[in-house]
């Protein structure tokens, strides 16, 4: 069990300090972990809309608004999923302390990039270069 890293509330990850430091992880490691609860709580309520919805709808106008609906929440709901799944992998990054470096390259994502997006697992031209490579590949 690690012990309990102290983070000030105005606390932000610095360039001026060692990269991915136990505050570091910790800013990230929480703030993962607050996006995450976000998200259940979303679907929770996704879950809730959808069986109030299941009531029988005699317009057919209506019917097919609700239908349009449902299927907008249940897209959302799919996104919101993966997006939980790519947190989890980004808290198992932090616990095996591979957090924070790009897995194409090795070297270190930007802080900005991270806080933005904590759930990169590439350096911004990694990405780039990855998805430059994915259109091509689409396009043939």
């Amino acid at each position: 069990m690690k012990a309990e890293v102290f983070l000030p509330d105005d606390y932000r990850p610095a360039e001026d300090e060692p990269f991915m430091n136990e505050r570091q992880l910790e800013y990230f490691r929480r703030k993962l972990l607050v996006w995450k609860q976000e998200l259940l709580s979303q679907s929770a309520e996704t879950i809730d809309n959808l069986q109030d919805s299941g009531r029988n709808v005699p317009d057919i106008a209506d019917r097919a608004s609700e239908e349009t609906d449902r299927a907008l929440e249940l897209r959302t709901r799919d996104r919101q999923r993966k997006l939980v799944s790519k947190i989890d992998a980004a808290l198992r990054r932090i616990e095996n302390s591979e957090f924070g470096y790009c897995e194409m390259t090795g070297e270190q994502i930007s802080l900005k990039r991270l806080d933005a997006r904590p759930i990169a697992t590439m350096t911004l031209e990694a990405q780039e270069k990855h998805e430059r490579r994915e259109k091509v590949h689409r396009d043939e």
